[in-house]
């Protein structure tokens, strides 16, 4: 059996990524942006807790906690799923297609494999971006002293969304044309795109304001 993408060391992992074979790819590549975003942000709610900072933020440094734990573990799965999901659409690409059944077999296997591979990196879009939430809330409040590692998460966040959405819109023209997720898809990527780079642009002036 392969070797999860999480089991792999980080040399490991980008030497998978520089190879010529497509899995994982882009899609994987920004859940674990993701992850990693989430991952600073319990950091920092880390280095936070129990020190002068956290006085009269103590509840809400707890849910961060506990939420961008969640949210990692969630991006952690996606860059998986990702991967899992584009090379079901290769495979099914790879089908013979010498008859009719089997022409009529392969083309269902594609559509199901890319309506998959369209849903993951939506997800994922989803996800990273709740990720950015949790760094919009923590850069006021968390440790002076840490507070870049909160602009890096956002960052890191916005990177996924952006990559997710990307790998998003490259599925959508190949989705069957009476598929309504193509519709769909395209309807929650204008709404989590929507006002990014004013999100982007005010954490990253609100982190530099705290670093000085």
């Amino acid at each position: 059996m392969e070797t999860r993408l999480r089991e792999l060391t980080v040399r490991e992992l980008l030497a998978r990524l520089a190879t010529d074979d497509p899995v994982p790819g882009g899609g994987s590549a920004s859940a674990l942006a993701g992850a990693t975003g989430a991952a600073l942000v319990g950091m920092v709610v880390a280095l936070t807790t129990g020190r002068p900072a956290a006085e009269g933020h103590e509840e809400e440094l707890a849910e961060l906690a506990a939420r961008s734990a969640r949210l990692s573990d969630r991006l952690q799965e996606l860059a998986e799923r990702d991967a899992q999901a584009y090379g079901a659409v290769i495979a099914a690409r790879r089908l013979p297609r010498d008859s009719d059944d089997e022409r009529n077999a392969r083309a269902a296997r594609i559509d199901e494999a890319t309506r998959e591979a369209t849903l993951v990196p939506l997800e994922t879009a989803r996800t990273a971006a709740e990720v950015l939430a949790l760094a919009e809330r923590l850069a006021p409040i968390g440790s002076r002293n840490a507070v870049s590692d909160v602009g890096v998460a956002a960052l890191l966040a916005v990177a996924a969304l952006r990559g997710a959405a990307m790998n998003v819109r490259i599925n959508i023209p190949y989705l069957r044309d009476d598929e309504p997720l193509g519709e769909e898809a395209a309807r929650e990527l204008a709404r989590l795109l929507d006002g990014l780079d004013e999100r982007e642009r005010a954490i990253r002036d609100a982190v530099e304001q705290r670093i000085g």
